[in-house]
Parts: C-alpha cells; sequence; structure tokens
C-alpha cells in the first residue's frame, strides 16, 4: 500500500522556488513504511531523537545498540498533509542497513501491530542549493509529496520525498539534477556523515559522530534503547573524539577506510572513515586537530591530512 496518491492525479503548487542542485539519493537510501498501532510510540523507545517534534517535516536520529553504539542514522517522516493515514511514518536509511534495521525494529515488535515493510515506490532526493547561505523555509508543494528542510543542519539543504516516477524538475523547475556523488562530496566537505560507512554499525558513537550537533538526540524524551553511556557522557561533557572533514594532498583508495592516522611525531591522532577523491571524513583526537597529520598507506607513500572545523558547528562547541 503506498503512502502517496500518485502525483499525476494533483496539481503542483509551490509558493516559492528553489535552485541550486536536485541530487537522486536512492542509490544508497531506502524507504520503509510504518503502519499500524501507533508506530510513533514504538520508534519513540529505540531512536535517540524526540518522536513528538516529527510533524509534517523530517526528524534526523540515530538508532543505538544497548552498549550505547550506533547501529542506523534515519530520518523519520510524517506522510504528505491530507493523507487518510495520519499514524503511518516513513522510514529513510541507508541501502546496505535496509534488511538488518528492519530484523532489529521486530525485534521489539512483539507487543505491538506495527507493518514495516520497503516502499519502493517512493524515491528520496536531496536538494543542494546554489547559495552558500541557504534559506530553509519550506516549500509548499501537492499532497503528493514531501519536502523538508534538511533536519540536521541548514548547509545541507532540502529533502525531497516523491513517487519513484517522478522528475523534481516538474516540481523546482530551476533547479539543475546533480549527481549522487555530488551530494557525497558536498557532505564531505561540509563534515555531515550518513550511512553505513560513515557511521559503521555497532562501532561508532553517536556522540563522537556530533549527534547533538546535528539536532538527531534529546536528552529530555526519557528512556530509549542504549541512552545510558550516551546520556552519561553528554553530561560529563568529555568528548575526546570527533568526526571532522579532512582535506588529503591525494585521492585514496577504497581500502584506505579504517586507517591510523599519525601525528608527524608518529602518535595515534585517529582513523580515516570514508571519503570520495580527495575529500572525506575522520576521526581525529580533537587535541589533534590543528597538528600536521599523515595517513600511511599499506602499499604507498603517506597521504597528509587536514582537518577542520565545519562553519557550522556550534561557536560554544570548544571543538
Amino acid at each position: 500500500m503506498s503512502l502517496l496518491r500518485p502525483v499525476s492525479l494533483l496539481p503542483r503548487l509551490w509558493f516559492r522556488r528553489l535552485s541550486g542542485r536536485c541530487c537522486p539519493l536512492s542509490e544508497r537510501r531506502g524507504l520503509l513504511q510504518l503502519r499500524g498501532t501507533d508506530p510513533a510510540v514504538f520508534l519513540q523507545g529505540l531512536i535517540t531523537n524526540d518522536i513528538q517534534r516529527l510533524a509534517e517535516g523530517a526528524l534526523y536520529a540515530h538508532i543505538l545498540n544497548v552498549q550505547g553504539r550506533s547501529l542506523f542514522d534515519v530520518f523519520l517522516y510524517r506522510p504528505p498533509t491530507g493523507h487518510n493515514e495520519t499514524s503511518a511514518i516513513l522510514l529513510e536509511c541507508d541501502i546496505a542497513a535496509m534488511e538488518p534495521i528492519q530484523k532489529h525494529l521486530n525485534l521489539y515488535n512483539f507487543r505491538r501491530k506495527v507493518t514495516i515493510s520497503p516502499c519502493p515506490e517512493l524515491s528520496v532526493w536531496g536538494i543542494i542549493s546554489a547559495s552558500k547561505k541557504q534559506d530553509t523555509q519550506t516549500p509548499e508543494l501537492s499532497s503528493s509529496v514531501i519536502c523538508s528542510a534538511d533536519p540536521r543542519v541548514d548547509v545541507m539543504g532540502f529533502r525531497l520525498v516523491a513517487p519513484s516516477g517522478e522528475n523534481p524538475k516538474n516540481l523546482f523547475p530551476e533547479t539543475e539534477t546533480g549527481s549522487y556523488r555530488e551530494y557525497t562530496k558536498h557532505r564531505y566537505e561540509q563534515g555531515v556523515p550518513e550511512g553505513v560507512q560513515d557511521i559503521p554499525p555497532g562501532v561508532a558513537l553517536p556522540l563522537e559522530s556530533n549527534l547533538v550537533y546535528m539536532n538527531g538526540i534529546s536528552f529530555s524524551k526519557g528512556c530509549y534503547l542504549g541512552q545510558e553511556l550516551t546520556a552519561r557522557t553528554h553530561h560529563t561533557g568529555v568528548i575526546r573524539k570527533r568526526l571532522l572533514p579532512v582535506q588529503l594532498s591525494s585521492s585514496l583508495p577504497a581500502e584506505a577506510e579504517g586507517a591510523d592516522i599519525l601525528t608527524s611525531a608518529g602518535k595515534p591522532a585517529g582513523k580515516y572513515r570514508a571519503g570520495d577523491g580527495d575529500v572525506g571524513l575522520a576521526l581525529l583526537r580533537i587535541a589533534h586537530i590543528n597538528e600536521e597529520l599523515l595517513l600511511k598507506l599499506s602499499n604507498g607513500p603517506s597521504v597528509s591530512v587536514k582537518a577542520s572545523v565545519p562553519e557550522w558547528w556550534p561557536q560554544t562547541s570548544g571543538n
């Protein structure tokens, strides 16, 4: 059962125009639909954010394991305005996590009548603004699509969920069609992680992955799976490592993911997480981010690594 009515049956309305690059994300991002007896209550005990914050836009969160490590990064959406299935929720995740996340959710679904199923009829797009300062006022569209300001950070523009056959140019004539790689490189340049490569399941810690900075967690919502370690770390205020964007002196092969990063004196500084070409993300010790850093490949010379603090981080972050 589709959450969205066919777009061809509805008028296309918008109050303002978006410009920039509209990038298809379905190569790596998929959608699940949760229907039944109040899926919001079901998700509230499993996600880091407060489901009560989800209105008609989008909500970003992580799903943790019992040890407090991130398993999945997800976006949640309400069905479009006017849809008769008001209790349903759409969940966006990495394509590689589609099966694992369904199994994980069903482990906790034994007392609830929530149906979890894929939505191949829907596609996800990322709209990156042409201007440096993103206007995040959400445009009003027909009730066949969801378009929301990216809930993580302004520089990521908008998230669009539309029927798989829909051409976003019909909705936003002033946008240009981009590519998934353009979107990914933009993310890495801005220091925004997404998916299982950037946030390895069962390995990454949510606060080291900058979940607070990306509006993905609530510290007042009450209990959820994996909360204890996360809350304790937050309240002590001690976070020694963070995920940061890095510029590399040369492109790295795929096998470089997870490679050690050292200071010029040979001290451990962190690990390379993932990237595209000469940009990527690395989990680095904050004490070393302003130093000269090197990544040593097993078959080749060392690569220079330069970390930077994203402009969108809060000024009081203290790095």
